[in-house]
């Protein structure tokens, strides 16, 4: 597990809530719940941020 830099989270928004981006392990987390009321979370690939939601990854 990389952690990303400062500098990239800093610009990174939330593509649902347009919230900052925290990092826990392999994923991202929304500052701001979403629409069910929890953080959204998002994948992070070989160092990339996946920021889609799992059900629009496997399409």
């Amino acid at each position: 597990m990389a952690k990303m830099s400062d500098e990239l989270l800093s610009v990174l928004r939330c593509p649902v809530t347009g919230s900052t981006l925290v990092q826990e392990g392999d994923e991202l987390l929304s500052t701001t719940a979403g629409p069910d009321g929890t953080p959204l979370r998002y994948a992070i690939d070989e160092g990339i941020a996946l920021l889609l939601r799992p059900n629009q990854l496997a399409s």
